[in-house]
């Protein structure tokens, strides 16, 4: 059966052999693997987990995946507040995020989680899976939190482009003094 035709089911992950899979699809693509016409044209993952810190994240909770047969085909990470800390290249934007208001309000007098990480393989791109995720997401959380937020490097034309199509609006642009890399803060109100 091809990828067109398999179909695909949103959940949470259940075990270890899905985070495993999840984990799979990311070094698959991370900058370090992809050409940079690659990332370019198919954009790329930064963040790069390790099993134990994907277990403790969906033991906290839901990270949801795309499925087909079986296989773990996409994913989408639910990073909480509690985890600032674990993930070196992520302080900066928890950081920036305690800076920050939304519709005059600080970012602490909302319910709130960032997105980790979203990611479809390259055999599944262009089925709207990634709007499946954040669909499946919202469904699962939307009782629990008023919005989710996430970075972008801007350079990533394809995620801020599928980003701005779910419903995401940038708040903030900023430049990580320590790379250089231009991020856009990102969010989806659910209110």
């Amino acid at each position: 059966m091809s990828s067109q035709s398999t179909p695909i089911v949103y959940k949470a992950a259940e075990n270890d052999q899905e985070l495993r899979q999840i984990l799979a699809l990311q070094q698959i693509n991370l900058p370090k693997n992809i050409s940079q016409e690659e990332s370019k044209d198919q954009g790329f993952v930064t963040v790069e987990h390790n099993f134990p810190l994907l277990s403790s994240m969906n033991q906290s909770a839901p990270q949801i995946i795309a499925s087909a047969e079986g296989k773990v085909v996409g994913y989408a990470l639910v990073m909480l507040e509690s985890f600032s800390t674990k993930i070196p290249v992520l302080i900066p934007m928890f950081k920036m995020l305690s800076t920050l208001s939304y519709q005059g309000k600080s970012f602490e007098e909302y319910r709130f989680y960032v997105m980790g990480q979203v990611c479809v393989d390259k055999g599944y791109r262009g089925r709207g899976l990634f709007d499946g995720m954040y669909q499946e997401q919202r469904r699962q959380l939307s009782g629990e939190y008023d919005f989710v937020v996430t970075e972008v490097a801007t350079r990533n034309t394809r995620s801020m482009r599928a980003h701005e199509r779910v419903g995401f609006e940038t708040i903030h642009i900023y430049t990580d003094a320590d790379h250089g890399e231009e991020w856009a803060i990102i969010l989806w109100n659910w209110q």
